[in-house]
């Protein structure tokens, strides 16, 4: 495998797209060290980390010691946030070094983020924390170990320069890898500012990541269809998972349907469909049981962006299959995490009956999914009734569904093997991630190592971390978190 220094450059769109990026180089962090290293990643990117020193590692990815074939540069882009449109954003904490061609001719984009200030930065540092790195850092693997398109991160530094956040932090960087950087905010700039490169970004984006659409006999019209399909998915996973993004602005919107920039984000603990995760939220626009309704609107904003290029009927009917698309996935995975291969006209009711007495009865969205899985066809009341008040209301809903299994006609085993596949047991709920944010503070990166490893098989038994599976303390139930980073 190779070193770091033989990493395999291609940089396409910065040849491509001049007019899109400003280039410039890191600003180095003061007296860097890594916190962690993630070794899937490395192994995704062919780098042999037993190649480099802890020290190594922190200069380059601390911004002292260039990557040889890297061209950082900072990306031009706008978006909607909150709902309004900003019309210069930009990279403005972080730099794209380049694109990296792995052995197997995958090709990820390295993004330095907390590499310095940049043309877009406005009033800001340029840095990111050490406290939302790791929590980038821990959820983006989370999300990959679940099954759910994501950004990864190869790796967290961090050093002994301190920024002004509501308090003085300690600043980091984090090595973001991604199979691309482009937001649906690139065509809503291009839009506005240089409709003539709208075709070309497009084209661009077909051939990268979007084959399957150059033979479409309109080629722009297939793209946006296949983003709002993948979209679409994206959501439903979302949902059904229990993920809450919390800032779900188009400029945090990856075209390639994959979530992507983790700041303010929170997975349910009590099931509550109005859980708002981030703190600046006030409207409670990108609460949970919003995001399905915000990856429609925001896809209407990058069609908007696309409209001189895509026909007005191609655009309707793209739009109008996210729903079908969406609820589609949504029902197909809520029946596997309940066990659930055939399809039948009550299945709607029985999966929102049980959502419905979580709701009610503060039932804890992970933990009630993964008891489930160990149900038996003979059990005449579930040893999960006890977590609920009303438990008349529960043995009605489960003697329901234990009809339904006896329907569906699987041993045991089988039924309960594949559930167990679909319902995880670890997730990164909010206060196990500020667990492992307290002890790095005090340079005890020992949290971070546990956690990732957990997440990255979220759906095994660790008999010595059970703890880790359990309920929230009260500290640490329903989360906000700030929006700064």
């Amino acid at each position: 495998m190779p070193s770091l220094s033989q990493l395999r450059f291609d940089n396409t769109f910065a040849r491509q797209f001049p007019q899109l990026h400003t280039r410039l180089a890191p600003t180095p962090l003061r007296e860097p060290f890594l916190v962690h290293a993630n070794a899937a990643v490395a192994k995704l990117l062919d780098i042999d980390l037993d190649a480099h020193s802890p020290e190594e590692l922190a200069r380059y990815f601390g911004g002292h010691t260039p990557l040889p074939g890297s061209e950082p540069l900072a990306m031009t882009y706008s978006g909607h946030q909150f709902g309004q449109y900003n019309p210069q954003l930009g990279d403005g904490r972080g730099l794209l070094l380049g694109e990296v061609v792995n052995e197997r001719g995958e090709r990820w984009d390295l993004h330095l983020k907390g590499a310095g200030r940049t043309p877009y930065s406005r009033f800001g540092d340029g840095r990111a924390v050490l406290r939302s790195s790791i929590r980038e850092y821990l959820c983006s693997e989370a999300m990959h170990g679940l099954g759910i398109p994501s950004t990864r991160a190869l790796c967290v530094v961090g050093s002994k320069e301190s920024v002004q956040r509501e308090s003085r932090e300690a600043g980091a960087t984090l090595l973001r890898v991604a199979d691309s950087h482009i937001r649906f905010g690139h065509f809503e700039w291009l839009f506005n500012n240089r409709p003539e490169l709208l075709r070309p970004l497009a084209d661009y984006v077909i051939d990268r990541h979007y084959p399957e659409c150059r033979d479409a006999a309109k080629p722009v019209a297939a793209l946006l269809h296949a983003v709002v399909t993948r979209t679409a998915k994206l959501m439903a996973d979302w949902q059904k998972s229990g993920f809450a993004h919390g800032v779900m602005n188009t400029d945090n919107f990856s075209i390639t349907g994959s979530t992507f920039d983790y700041g303010p984000f929170g997975f349910l603990d009590a099931y509550d469909p109005g859980y708002v995760c981030n703190h600046s939220d006030h409207t409670g626009r990108y609460a949970w049981n919003q995001q399905p309704s915000i990856g429609l609107w925001n896809l209407n904003a990058l069609a908007y962006a696309l409209s001189p290029l895509v026909d007005q009927d191609d655009i309707i009917a793209a739009l109008h299959s996210y729903e079908p698309t969406l609820l589609e996935h949504y029902y197909s995975g809520m029946r596997g995490k309940l066990g659930l291969a055939s399809i039948q006209d009550d299945d709607t009711a029985l999966i929102m009956g049980l959502l419905d007495l979580m709701m009610k009865n503060g039932g804890d969205y992970t933990r009630t999914f993964r008891a489930l899985s160990h149900v038996q066809l003979g059990d005449e009341r579930c040893p999960l009734r006890d977590d609920f008040v009303d438990r008349e209301g529960f043995d009605a809903w489960f003697e329901s569904y234990r009809q339904r299994l006896l329907l569906e006609g699987r041993p045991d085993p089988e039924r309960q093997a594949d559930m167990l596949r679909r319902n995880p047991k670890y997730i990164l709920r909010n206060y196990l991630a500020q667990i492992a944010i307290n002890k790095a503070d005090n340079g005890d990166y020992s949290e971070v190592e546990r956690l990732l490893q957990l997440l990255q098989s979220p759906y095994e038994e660790w008999p010595e971390h059970e703890a880790y599976a359990g309920l929230p303390p009260d500290w640490g139930r329903k989360m906000v978190i700030s929006c700064s980073s």
